[in-house]
Order: C-alpha cells, then structure tokens, then sequence
C-alpha cells in the first residue's frame, strides 16, 4: 500500500458535456414561501406505480443551478427512459414546491394539460405508449426554494450555511425524504439512474464537490459549473456540497492490484486537522476489502467533503461534519461508519425502507469489527457492550409489513435506533453462531451479489432481508428462518430460562418467534461446555450440587438481560425528573 498527498484548490477550465440554459426559468417562479414538505414528498421508498414498475432510467443528465443569496435552485432534467413493457405515462417523484416551466417529450413539449404534480408524482401522458424495449427522452425544467432541512441529516432538505470565514456553505442530506426534495427521479432504492451527468452551477468563488469523477470546470463570468458523472449512484446517495474548498489527494493502492484515488474536500480553515482524517482513509480501506471486498467504486473515487451538518453517506462523496474529534479508540467513527455505507448502502441498497437494518446494522457493526481488527478482543468487546444498553426492542428490526421511511424519527417505537445498536448486535450473535468463515462469505454474496468480487466483474444490487436469510441458508446448507423470525420479525428478545436442580441445570429459550434453538455455552469450573438447545430446551450436568457457572461467558448471544433493562429504566426516570 503506497499513499501521497498533495493538496490544492479545485479551478480549471475544459468543455463542458452540456450547454444548460437557465435563462428560460422565470424570476417569479421560484417559490417565495416555505409550505410543509408533501406527504408523498416525506416518504421515501413508496410504493412504484404500474408505469414506474414497467420503466428504468438507463442515463440522466441533471443540471442544477444553486443561488446561495437567494437559498434557491433552478434546474433541468433529461432523461432517457426504457421500458419493460407498456407504458403510458414517464412518472417521476418531485416536490411539489417547486415550479415546473417546461416538459419536453423526444423533443415536443407538453402542454399544461398534459403532465401533472399535485402531490408530488409527476405525471406525463406520453404522446405514444412505449412497448417494450423501446426508449424516450424526457426533459423536465423546474426552479423553486427547496425545504430548508431543520435538523440534518435527520431532517431532509437543504443546509445554507456559512463558513467561519463569512463565505456561503451549501449542502443536501435526504436519507429519509429521498432524492426528489431537489430534482425529479424515482424516489425508490430499485430505481436508481445506470449513468449520472450532474451539472451544477454555483457563484465562481466556490467549489461543488459531486459524485463520481469530475469531468470538467467550466467558467462563466461571476458563475462557475461542475461536470461530474457517476454510474449507478444510490438516489438519496446523490448531494450537492458546495463552499470555498481546499482539495487534499491521494492514492489508495488496494490489495486487489487496482489505484484508487482518494480526495478530501475541506474549508481552508481546516487545513491542520485534514491531513489528519485523510491519512485514516487507507486504513479503513484496507480493512474493508480484507473484510468484505475491493472498494465498490475504485474506477471514479474515495471522495469525503467537509459539511456543516454531521454527516451522510453520499455515493464517493461522503459528507464529513465531525470536526475533527479525536476518540480514546484511536479513529474518527462518524468518518469510518459513513465510509462503511459505500459497501453497505451504496453497493448494496435496501429493497424497502423496513430492510434499512442492511445499510445500518452492517454499517454499525463494522466498528467494533474495525476495533477488534485493528486493536484486538478487548476493544471489540467493549464496544458491543457500550451499545448494547442502548437497545429499545419496541418495534421490529426488518418488520414484515411496509412501513415509512418517517419511521426512522418515531422516538416511541424505537427502529431508528435499534437498526443500529440491535442490527449490529444480531449480526455479532449471527457470526459468533455460523463462525467467521460462513458469516464472511454470506456477508460478501450479499454485497457483491458473487463469491468472488474483484474489480469490474460486479455491479450495485438491491437485497431484502429475505434475501439475505436465502444466502445465510444457500451458504450453510441449514435453514436459520428461526433466527431471523425471533432477531429481525419480532421486536421483544429472546429470554434464557435458567433452572437450577442439584447438580442439574436446565435451560429454556422463550423466544418471541417460536422455535429458537440456540446453542448455550456454559462455564463451569474453569471449562466451558456447550448445550444443545434441541426444541429451544437443554440440560447440563454440572458435576456438583455447588458448582459455579456462567450461561453464555463470552456474551455471544443477544437475549432478554434484566440488569440492562432495570438500568435502562432507570436512566429513563433520571432523564425524566424523577428521583434520584
């Protein structure tokens, strides 16, 4: 593994993929108020229609014009779009808010009375139906203040900020409300776009660091535009940042005989700690792609750019707003577990929001793996201790039914947290069961969708958690239904029942989804003996009426614990005025 570093800003002047013109957008236009976000806008991962199900998006071309002094957008979408059977209408999500001037069909526009957005699903009659195999060209120019996020990354939308220097800071975070709070797409994780050009036009003093690879800069007086282009980004992957960057390189060369360069683009305020963060970068890479596999974007880039909110996983160009804290652990854990999400969320996409533990729970649960990689036992351990009494266990990890990406930020029930916390936790008692061999490679399969992944021979997929019990039983040749039904489709823990007669130990499971047989350790006296949970029952023989033993030493199994609950509980009334 060799790394350089050079650091400089982003100018230069070559031509640009595409003449956009805004100058047809209308002043009036733009949106002057703020209205709530759409109901359909919130949601993320709805549904497909009959025609969205029956189209994919092979290319789009998206320019974006970002007026920091005004906080608005003006933009133009084309598209090409083919169908896989009939369809009549090219329907894409949008937020209402903005205003629409023009919609182009293979170049003939589109009265008024044919295209609609009341709620957010823009929908355009085709002049002829498509059948199948057959493509169209879809131009859509809108302008309009976009939602203003009030909380991000938790919050969708826009952050206009500044820097400490006074100059403006721009950036978009839209994991729960999805890609159409700022241009037209399918806002589902099965509709991503196979070739991005984004465009985006910004005041000439600062920098739009995009996804992809940068193709070209093109100057226009006070106004400045970025040519980027990406294949396959994940839709809510897609962002805008844009400030007066500084631009820090380097190249990554990866155990899989590939370079991969890695950029960083930072406030020049931030000139000291940068170095600091981007010597982490082939660290992480390393042990990702001795872990799980080569780096899924190796062929455009490690891209990190420094925001003023606290993060998100943006396909090659995660947002970084940590400020630099170091960690007794000796790593940055906002900037590891975003970059996690290019294997786990970018390369592999949920199917629906209900399988968002795919993105989270792999994401979480590559840190304490990180620590146990880099410093051993000891601090992979108390890592997953630290986050195990955090769980809630009030709402179904991977339910079965639907349910809305607003879920996330719904306190009571809990799932936002516990995709995390209780995602990673089934994951360590899914390993420590199969062994590392057999947890390696489903992990593998379902990211790369093969068992052999190297450089250009995979493309992004899109997996369930269904899925992912099929590789689990493909790969071990055993059905483990049992384990996801009891972890991932029920919300309450599993409960270890422990009985005590003479020298006899009796042990039962009490597990939510039924039949879970599994296996207990148990110390005694110094050796530790398995039981077998055969019907979710078992005995041991413990040589002595007074033998000391343990259930469960090395904390493998995730299960019902009192003392954490009582603890919890506690920390509850704490939290709530209660007595102390």
């Amino acid at each position: 593994m060799g790394i350089t570093m050079r650091s400089k800003t982003t100018r230069g002047l070559t031509a640009s993929f595409a003449a956009l013109a805004f100058a047809s957008i209308p002043v009036s236009a733009l949106a002057q108020d703020a209205p709530p976000v759409a109901e359909r806008t919130e949601d993320s991962g709805l549904p497909l229609t009959e025609n969205q199900s029956r189209t994919v998006l092979p290319y789009l071309a998206l320019a974006l014009k970002v007026d920091p002094d005004n906080k608005s957008i003006s933009g133009k979408a084309d598209y090409r779009i083919l169908a896989t059977g009939t369809v009549s209408k090219a329907e894409f999500d949008l937020d209402p808010r903005y205003a629409i001037s023009a919609i182009t069909v293979n170049g003939s526009a589109i009265g008024t009375n044919g295209w609609s957005n009341p709620e957010g699903l823009l929908s355009i009659t085709l002049p002829t139906p498509l059948s199948e195999g057959e493509t169209a060209e879809v131009s859509i120019t809108y302008a309009g203040k976009p939602h203003v996020a009030v909380r991000a990354p938790w919050d969708g939308g826009f952050v206009w900020d500044k820097t400490p220097s006074g100059a403006h800071w721009v950036s978009t975070a839209v994991q729960m409300q999805g890609c159409d709070m700022f241009w037209p797409c399918m806002d589902h994780p099965s509709r991503e776009v196979e070739l991005l050009d984004s465009a985006i036009t910004v005041p000439a003093t600062l920098v739009a660091a995009g996804n992809g690879v940068l193709q070209s800069v093109v100057e226009d007086g006070e106004w400045v535009t970025y040519n980027w282009r990406a294949k396959t980004p994940n839709s809510y992957g897609v962002a805008l940042n844009i400030g007066p960057y500084d631009l820090l390189e380097s190249e990554y060369e990866s155990r899989f005989g590939n370079t991969i360069p890695v950029k960083y683009w930072h406030l020049p305020e931030s000139k000291e700690q940068a170095p600091v963060l981007m010597a982490e970068m082939p660290i992480y890479l390393d042990f990702f792609e001795e872990l799980i596999g080569p780096y899924p974007f190796a062929d455009e880039k490690v891209g990190v750019v420094e925001t003023s909110h606290l993060g998100m996983e943006h396909q090659t160009i995660n947002a970084y707003g940590n400020r630099y804290r170091p960690t007794a652990e000796g790593y940055d854990t906002l900037m590891q577990h975003e970059f996690a999400h290019e294997w786990f969320a970018n390369q592999l996409s949920n199917a629906e929001s209900a399988d968002m533990w795919l993105h989270e729970g792999f994401g979480s649960y590559m840190q304490p793996l990180y620590l146990r990689w880099k410093d051993g036992e000891l601090a992979y351990h108390a890592a997953m201790w630290e986050s195990r009494k955090g769980l809630v266990n009030r709402f179904p990890v991977a339910p079965r039914e639907r349910i809305s990406s607003t879920k996330y930020l719904d306190s009571d029930a809990g799932w936002g947290r516990d995709i995390y916390a209780k995602g990673s936790w089934i994951l360590h008692t899914l390993r420590e069961h199969l062994g590392d061999d057999d947890f390696f490679k489903a992990t593998t399969r379902l990211v790369y969708g093969r068992d052999d992944p190297k450089p250009g021979n995979f493309k992004p997929v899109v997996k369930s958690t269904d899925d992912f019990l099929a590789i689990v039983n493909d790969v071990t040749g055993k059905d483990y239904g049992w384990f996801f039904e009891t972890y991932l489709r029920s919300a309450e823990l599993p409960k270890l029942v422990e009985a005590l007669d003479g020298a006899m130990l009796t042990l039962e499971w009490q597990a939510p989804g039924g039949m879970f047989p599994m296996p207990v350790e148990v110390l005694v006296n110094g050796e530790t003996k398995v039981v077998t949970m055969t019907g979710g029952k078992g005995t041991l023989d413990l040589g002595s009426d007074n033998a000391h033993y343990i259930t469960d030493p090395s904390g493998k199994i995730l299960k019902n614990d009192p003392d954490v609950t009582r603890w919890q509980e506690y920390m509850r009334t704490r939290r709530g005025g209660g007595r102390r």
